[in-house]
């Protein structure tokens, strides 16, 4: 079917769609139309018109529409409590798997990095300090060192677990926000800001692994390290999808394809604004104990591992 006939043909029932919004924006639906139904027919015609590549005046229209009955079905019909549990409960893991190529590749650079970093400054101990200066390095012992009387990760005593809550919450948000904004640069940002995490975290652990420090350091950060981790690369997930719409814009202008592409990056954000959230917490109130035996926190570092990518892979089942 094409175009002339497909609109000639679905027109009558997108007015009367619109008209049925008009309705619901001023407090008086028509009960006998079964807006739902309207609904779902309607993401239905803008798949077709998807597929068949007609017209982005049509495809606007369409979404334009579409956009605006989920936003009424929801407000009418769904209270924001159950939005928010069910954004958790079944879109945010089904969102990361749908956009497991961005995930996937923002993943490699960042945990690849990383890693990389790490086994290299054993080999060599020396590559540390190409990332990092003797400040840090010594900033770094003397938070980690064995037998300190402070709590771990913490260079004063009068720093108190809700300070440090503070201090912890605004570093990854912000390391988080940069992944994400820097997909405006084409992703190059995104790119940039997740091999410099990675190398910068990674020379951290390799340096203070190297020189024995393993079990302070690998004991305060195994419990917060899931979260933390994994938000950082879905930070950078999210800041590749931006930049892939200015460089594969498909058959969209690039406003409209950085639009769609900004809403699932967004979605995907609130996720790992979530994680960093609860790492912020078990980084302030947990791994910062010294005297829990180093065998449990690394148990405790496991099993949040296993649970988390558990949800991501698992929770929700497949999109509708």
């Amino acid at each position: 079917m094409n175009q002339i006939n497909f609109t000639r043909r679905f027109k009558p029932a997108w007015d009367e769609f619109a008209r049925q919004l008009e309705y619901l924006a001023k407090g008086r639906p028509t009960t006998e139309f079964d807006f739902p139904a309207a609904l779902r027919q309607l993401n239905h015609h803008l798949a077709l018109a998807r597929s068949r590549h007609y017209s982005q005046g049509l495809i606007h229209h369409l979404e334009q529409l579409a956009l605006a009955g989920h936003q009424q079905l929801y407000r009418h019909q769904t209270p924001l409590p159950q939005r928010v549990l069910r954004f958790y409960q079944r879109d945010f893991p089904q969102l990361v798997r749908q956009e497991w190529k961005v995930v996937v590749i923002a993943a490699l650079l960042f945990f690849g990095s990383l890693l990389a970093m790490l086994v290299a400054i054993q080999l060599n101990p020396e590559l540390a300090q190409a990332v990092l200066t003797p400040s840090q390095s010594a900033q770094m012992e003397t938070m980690y060192a064995p037998g300190q009387a402070l709590r771990l990760g913490r260079q004063d005593a009068a720093e108190s677990d809700i300070m440090m809550f503070g201090f912890y919450l605004r570093n990854n948000t912000s390391i988080g926000f940069q992944c994400f904004a820097g997909g405006l640069l084409f992703g190059l940002g995104s790119v940039f800001f997740l091999l410099y995490n990675g190398l910068f975290i990674g020379a951290v652990a390799g340096h203070l692994t190297q020189i024995g420090y393993l079990s302070t350091f690998w004991g305060f950060v195994a419990g917060h390290s899931a979260p933390e981790l994994t938000a950082i690369a879905l930070s950078g997930a999210a800041g590749l999808k931006l930049g892939e719409a200015l460089l594969l814009p498909g058959r969209q202008s690039r406003r409209e394809a950085l639009k769609h592409n900004a809403g699932i990056g967004v979605r995907m954000l609130y996720g790992a604004a979530t994680l960093f959230l609860l790492a912020a917490f078990i980084e302030a109130f947990w791994s910062a104990i010294p005297g829990i035996p180093f065998a449990i926190k690394i148990t405790v570092g496991l099993s949040l591992w296993a649970l988390l990518l558990l949800y991501l892979l698992h929770q929700g089942g497949k999109p509708h």
